[in-house]
């Protein structure tokens, strides 16, 4: 996966890591097609990964810092993830909204176990 993203940061040693995606990467990911359907151009967040010891501590802000400068950079004016409704996560919520990003979609999977909001960032 890293050497098919876009984007692929880390914070040494291990604290924390972001793989990203543009809409022309190849990546098969049922969300990333989602946004592939909808927008031309965009950089998806697949993952971002801090190690529990190191939360609390600014690494997730630090590393979408980086990644908005990178998408700019990479001439996207899209930043777009998602982030699961079931189960419920608060916190990947409380903070991409104060990042300024917004809904625009939801979905469905694993037979109805897991539901998901689509959020976009327009920089």
């Amino acid at each position: 996966m890293i050497n098919a993203a876009s984007v692929a940061t880390f914070i040494a040693p291990g604290k924390a890591s972001l793989l990203a995606f543009e809409q022309r990467n190849d990546y098969d990911g049922t969300h990333f097609k989602w946004f592939c359907s909808r927008y031309d151009r965009f950089l998806y967040v697949d993952r971002v990964v801090v190690d529990s010891e190191h939360r609390g501590m600014g690494h997730g802000r630090t590393l979408y810092i980086d990644l908005f400068a990178r998408a700019k950079k990479l001439g996207h004016e899209y930043i777009v993830c998602e982030v699961n409704v079931e189960p419920p996560n608060p916190g990947s919520d409380r903070f991409h909204f104060a990042q300024g990003f917004r809904e625009v979609g939801r979905a469905v999977i694993d037979n109805g176990a897991k539901s998901v909001h689509y959020l976009l960032l327009r920089q």
